[in-house]
């Protein structure tokens, strides 16, 4: 009974369709429809090609900028590079000169004193020669990134000598100042 009731519908349906589709006539097209829509479609395809040239002058300004930054933080390390060497050779110019004058300073611990201040100023000169020749000649074929980050490395060491030099400075100003204090006890005065 199913399968008699499926039948006819579906006779019936291939019967009616082709019978709706006939009646319809003939598709009639507006030119002014089209017309619009050819305009729009022009009017799109210029606004991504505009859009495009945005993106294109976006992406050149975005590499500027990074190159710009890359130059700044360069600047910035080479200056604090430079400060913290005249730190260093101030050090060196003032203190150790009044460490090396002092009458608390033995003979034989002159050569020692010098030699370990000596050292690390040289290294300190080394790494200047090398920020020198990493800024001035392409030679090592670095980008400005790679640059940066060495001459944030050497800004870092050349904290570290800072520190160094300060340490070894009060430390030998230290040793001065208890000689003094046991020359002053060993030669003073008694009232007894």
């Amino acid at each position: 009974m199913r399968r008699f009731i499926f039948m006819c519908l579906l006779a019936l349906g291939a019967f009616l369709v082709p019978a709706r589709a006939t009646c319809q006539g003939m598709p009639v097209y507006d030119n002014t429809n089209f017309i619009t829509l050819g305009k729009q479609i022009i009017e799109a395809a210029k606004q991504t090609e505009n859009l495009i040239k945005t993106v294109e002058f976006m992406k050149q300004q975005k590499e500027r900028i990074e190159k710009v930054s890359n130059v700044v933080k360069q600047l910035k390390a080479v200056r604090e590079l430079a400060r913290n060497n005249e730190r260093l050779f101030d050090v060196v110019r003032n203190d150790v000169r009044n460490i090396l004058n002092s009458p608390y300073i033995k003979p034989e611990e002159i050569t020692r004193v010098s030699q370990s201040f000596e050292s690390i100023i040289e290294n300190s000169l080394e790494d200047l020669d090398f920020v020198q020749q990493i800024l001035s000649s392409d030679y090592l074929k670095m980008t400005d990134a790679e640059r940066a980050e060495v001459l944030k490395e050497r800004e870092t060491r050349s904290k570290e000598m800072v520190a160094e030099i300060e340490r070894k400075t009060k430390r030998y100003q230290d040793i001065i100042s208890f000689r003094e204090m046991q020359d002053k006890i060993n030669n003073r005065a008694t009232n007894y």
